[in-house]
């Protein structure tokens, strides 16, 4: 399993909560019990989650648990935020790296990070294919997505392979929703998540936004003139 999220992570969770930590043991409390929920997802699945499991495991009364996370669904929703709180961070991260190494391969160099990302959140990986998730919890993954999107927004205009303009934003949102599709599926069929699979989004991927960076390149020759 891989290590739990730090207290960092957890506070990106504190949206979700009933009543938000102030001092630090409560907020060490809290951790604790998001890093119990954590382990139960990932060895037993989501329906595991109940608040009475999670509070004996995490050597908590149920009463304090309910001040924070009243039922499963906030359980979910506060693990669900901290894991998008980590990727949107790697995503910040990828995109100071691709304007600092000018990336000759920007797909490529994204599925290979969050393929590796993806190897190690083993409760990420629980929830993103569990069949437990909230309503609450879907419409922030989409505005999750969207963010993701922004990202590769950013890598493409740090590159200065596109034009920041509404139909770059639309764009990038469709390459995530197609990343994150097939990434879906080369996971499913393999915890490592499958290669030959990756290898093909990344095939497609190259190939949709290089189109942009065409269009792009040739505006730019015909502004020259």
């Amino acid at each position: 399993m891989a290590d739990p999220l730090t207290d960092t992570d957890w506070a990106a969770g504190v949206a979700s909560l009933r009543r938000t930590p102030q001092q630090a043991r409560s907020k060490a409390r809290l951790a604790r019990v998001l890093e119990t929920a954590e382990r139960v997802l990932v060895e037993e699945g989501v329906e595991a989650l109940t608040t009475t499991r999670i509070a004996a495991e995490a050597r908590v009364s149920v009463g304090s648990l309910y001040q924070y996370l009243p039922d499963r669904g906030a359980i979910i929703e506060a693990l669900a935020a901290g894991y998008f709180a980590k990727l949107e961070a790697a995503m910040d991260d990828l995109v100071d790296a691709a304007a600092a190494q000018r990336w000759v391969d920007p797909v490529g160099i994204l599925i290979d990070a969050f393929a590796s990302i993806y190897r190690t959140e083993h409760g990420f990986r629980a929830l993103w294919f569990g069949s437990g998730l909230t309503e609450q919890t879907r419409a922030a993954d989409r505005e999750h997505k969207r963010r993701m999107a922004d990202g590769i927004r950013r890598i493409l205009l740090a590159l200065d392979l596109a034009e920041d303009d509404e139909a770059l934003a639309r764009t990038c949102h469709a390459a995530m929703l197609a990343a994150d599709a097939l990434a879906q599926e080369a996971f499913r069929r393999d915890r490592t998540g499958d290669a030959a699979l990756l290898d093909e989004a990344k095939v497609m991927l190259r190939g949709y936004l290089g189109e942009v960076a065409e269009r792009y390149r040739g505006r730019t020759r015909q502004g020259d003139r």
